[in-house]
């Protein structure tokens, strides 16, 4: 993947591309869409992004071109939403530059391409965006869009590197002096348009000092409203609460999500979601920059989070690895998520054994043992591998019901690292809500069993660092009982719930929103 020249000497050459999974065929396996860049000296004309389109049978075909795009610009991050409501999913590319938004429509001789329809629709963006994420934001059925948007970099012109130094060496300059950009909130209409409502609805952060990285549209306070997280580079994060009718409340400073524990104005990279101390509310994990430390914070049920990273083991671990794109997946199948966190640095100065760390970095892997998590050592070459790693998403790509995952690498191909964990153990959930929100975004699957509620997963419209996961909950079965014991309640978007038994062979699950008319044909 293209980003910029290696060894990196600007901002934009350093953030990398993200990769996104949909299914664009319909055909029921998960594609995979990368989002890539370009040189500093040509912009506007680099190698192009590249969809590919799973086989079924392990392999990939690239039909980037049978699809119909081109797209040459410096594509930063993905977002993935069914935004007209026609059945299939679209896909809005952020860039250094305009925003692309690609309409999925029926190719004339068959198949599928993808129409640019940012014009019409009217979310062309013009700034340096990041990461983007759709979601139904006013309860009204369709999916809104939130772009984060990072700073203003001339090409031509870059700025200054006299003054901008890392433990005393010279380095890049950035973010810190450089113009931030405002972040833009565009809510749908529902007829193939949307509107920008940024500054009505309160998406306003005073001083405009936000350098937008990782954006999440989640209910975090449990309320049905969904809500926006934004990640911001050396600056405070943001915590939109959705107060209702499109207009939000930045509550960040006060549910102790701007800063970390201590204070610190951390630079958010990813962001990963779970119920880590099973208390049913969603947790908040974010990568930061090396020398910080990534940060767990538990979500007390009262509005208020709680950084606990040194009690649960991801704190000082992290401290050498400047982290990236990272989330928690039961990886092992053992009835618990583990979390998984991309890394490397931005300076190549950093390869200079002086500096004390080094600037391409393994990936790190913890699993859950007990209430803390632990590094793992000897998950197999591809993580012990020193990489510059950047985005990462997640999901089933060979159909056996376990998570696989998807690396991208600045200026280097990506890693797809297929989960071998046993077979027989594992239950994917997949949901089908009537269009425009197909996906359920904004729904929670639980896992049952006789004495209650097992695990939850949160279906959302993005992931972590300008990426976007599968749209599907993933539980590992070990020591959940029986099969038979064991059944998925999903709690939809509209504040339904319908309870389903799960199979007995393995396969994924796939729940389609029950109507009124099945609701009143369902026995008693």
């Amino acid at each position: 993947m293209t980003s910029g020249a290696m060894p990196s000497r600007e901002i934009l050459e350093v953030n990398g591309g993200g990769v996104a999974f949909l299914d664009h065929d319909n055909d029921g396996d998960f594609d995979l869409f990368f989002a890539n860049g370009s040189t500093l000296s040509a912009p506007e004309r680099g190698p192009g992004s590249r969809l590919y389109s799973n086989r079924g049978d392990g392999t990939f075909e690239d039909v980037t071109a049978k699809t119909g795009i081109d797209l040459r610009c410096w594509a930063m991050g993905v977002a993935v939403g069914d935004y007209d409501g026609d059945g299939w999913d679209d896909l809005y590319v952020t860039c250094f530059g305009p925003n692309v938004l690609l309409r999925n429509v029926a190719g004339a001789s068959g198949g599928r391409r993808f129409v640019d329809v940012t014009a019409r629709a009217g979310v062309g963006d013009s700034r340096w965006s990041t990461s983007a994420a759709f979601g139904d934001l006013d309860g009204d059925g369709d999916l809104d869009l939130f772009v984060a948007n990072y700073l203003r970099f001339d090409p031509k012109r870059p700025p200054d590197r006299a003054g901008a130094r890392y433990r005393g060496v010279p380095v890049m300059a950035g973010p810190r002096g450089l113009e931030a950009e405002r972040d833009t909130l565009y809510e749908n209409l529902g007829d193939g348009t949307f509107r920008e409502v940024t500054q009505r609805a309160g998406i306003v952060v005073p001083g405009g000092l936000d350098y937008g990285l990782v954006a999440r549209i989640v209910d975090l306070d449990g309320d049905g409203r969904q809500d926006i997280f934004v990640g911001n580079d050396s600056t405070a994060n943001q915590l939109y609460r959705n107060l209702g009718g499109l207009r939000f409340a930045d509550i960040a400073a006060t549910a102790g999500v701007a800063a970390s524990g201590q204070g610190v104005l951390q630079a958010t990279m990813g962001l990963a979601l779970a119920d880590v101390d099973g208390n049913g509310t969603l947790d908040l994990f974010n990568t930061a920059f090396s020398d910080d430390t990534n940060t767990l914070r538990l979500n007390l049920g009262d509005g208020l989070f709680e950084d606990r990273s040194a009690q649960l083991g991801v704190g000082v671990s992290s401290r050498p690895y400047l982290s990236w794109g990272c989330g928690f997946f039961d990886f092992d199948l053992d009835g618990d998520e583990d979390l998984l966190v991309t890394n490397g640095h931005v300076y190549p100065e950093m390869g200079s054994p002086a500096m004390g760390a080094s600037w391409a970095q393994e990936t790190l892997l913890y699993e859950r043992r007990g209430r803390r998590f632990e590094r793992v050592t000897d998950a197999g070459e591809p993580l012990a591998r020193k990489i510059h790693g950047r985005a990462v998403a997640f999901g089933d790509l060979d159909g056996d019901q376990d998570v696989d995952v998807v690396l991208t690498t600045l200026n280097g191909p990506p890693l797809v690292l297929r989960n071998e964990a046993p077979r027989g153990a594992a239950l994917a959930v997949e949901l089908a809500a009537p269009p425009p929100n197909r996906h359920a975004y904004g729904a929670i699957v639980e896992l049952e069993g006789p004495a209650g509620v097992i695990a939850r997963r949160w279906i959302t419209g993005g992931g972590s660092y300008q990426s976007v996961d599968a749209a599907a909950a993933y539980f590992g079965l070990g020591g959940a009982g029986p099969r038979s014991e064991l059944r998925i309640r999903v709690r939809w978007p509209d504040g339904s719930s319908s309870v389903h038994p799960i199979p007995q062979e393995d396969r994924t699950l796939r729940i389609e929103k029950p109507t009124a008319a099945s609701k009143a044909a369902a026995p008693r």
